[in-house]
């Protein structure tokens, strides 16, 4: 390498790991990028969160029967002016991305385009990732201005609410039962009732 190039570029931003060894951050264009280049997977699942890659676990049956119920009844209630996508790429910020189950937004916005404070709604539904779902990635929510966040466990289908919010995060998080009827607070044409959907817990 040239040593006088060198004193003249950055260098690459790091994160603090467990161990306290550091981590070289990732940037969510060199993310794309290696992409682009075959180097991941277009279908490996993961989420980009301040530098660091976070693999995603691998779904179960009785997640996509929860995803793909909602899913359908959330298409036939929504209002003409909203658009909810299935696990689109929310871009934060220049190192970090999330996949939401669910996002709620305005239709005039290119899905794109999306960015934290566009989102109304976001919707998790977890099963083996509920700790990560309600604890860091709430958190990562919160810090980019996503008003509310629902997340539904799916074995159980108890839905922990999550809005109000404030400097510090969610100041309302509440529960829900599977027969209670849950209506978005900037998106009232997005509600459901987890029994009425014909879902029942495990």
């Amino acid at each position: 390498m040239n040593t006088h190039t060198a004193d003249f570029l950055p260098m690459p931003a790091t994160t603090q790991a467990a161990e306290g060894l550091p981590r070289r951050a990732w940037t969510v264009a060199e993310i794309e990028a290696m992409t682009r280049a075959g180097i991941i997977d277009e279908d490996e699942r993961f989420e980009l969160i301040g530098g660091e890659v976070v693999p995603m676990q691998a779904k179960g049956g009785r997640h996509e029967m929860v995803k793909v119920e909602l899913n359908r009844q959330f298409q036939r209630r929504i209002s003409d002016e909203l658009s909810i996508a299935q696990e689109t790429t929310l871009r934060l910020d220049d190192k970090s991305f999330l996949e939401p189950d669910f996002c709620v937004f305005q239709r005039s916005i290119f899905p794109g385009d999306l960015r934290g404070p566009d989102v109304l709604l976001a919707i998790e539904v977890a099963d083996s990732s509920l700790a990560y779902d309600r604890g860091r990635k709430i958190g990562v929510y919160a810090a980019y201005g996503i008003p509310e966040v629902w997340v539904i466990d799916a074995n159980g289908l108890v839905t922990h609410v999550f809005r109000r919010l404030g400097v510090e995060g969610y100041r309302s998080i509440t529960q829900a039962g599977s027969n209670e009827e849950l209506t978005a607070i900037r998106a009232p044409s997005v509600s459901m009732c987890l029994d009425k959907f014909g879902l029942k817990p495990l």
